[in-house]
């Protein structure tokens, strides 16, 4: 299932939104170094392909390509994090909130 809000990940809730975040850094701070390679490779196409819209518009065609890159970019790279991440979630939640249960 892809999310495109961490609020909505099972195994995050009832946690903050900087403890999300933190549970989200670290797991993919532990994606296989390929994974990363892969998945950073395809954030510098996206930013690519919109900065090169950007750079050939004119007038207000600028200001429209850099609301799409505003708005496109997180909504395709966030799920597809979230999505690699998500088998580590409920470890790493473990691990760094001990104390808060983990939802299954």
């Amino acid at each position: 299932m892809l999310y495109f809000n961490s609020q909505k990940i099972p195994e995050l809730q009832g946690l903050t939104f900087a403890q999300r975040m933190q549970v989200i850094r670290s797991a993919a701070d532990k994606l296989p170094t390929p994974t990363k390679v892969g998945l950073n490779t395809l954030k510098l196409l996206i930013l690519f392909g919109l900065f090169i819209l950007i750079a050939r518009a004119d007038g207000l065609a600028i200001v429209g390509y850099t609301l799409l890159l505003v708005v496109a970019y997180p909504l395709i790279t966030r799920p597809i994090t979230y999505a690699l991440c998500q088998s580590q979630f409920a470890a790493l939640r473990r691990q760094l909130f001990k104390d808060s249960p983990v939802a299954d």
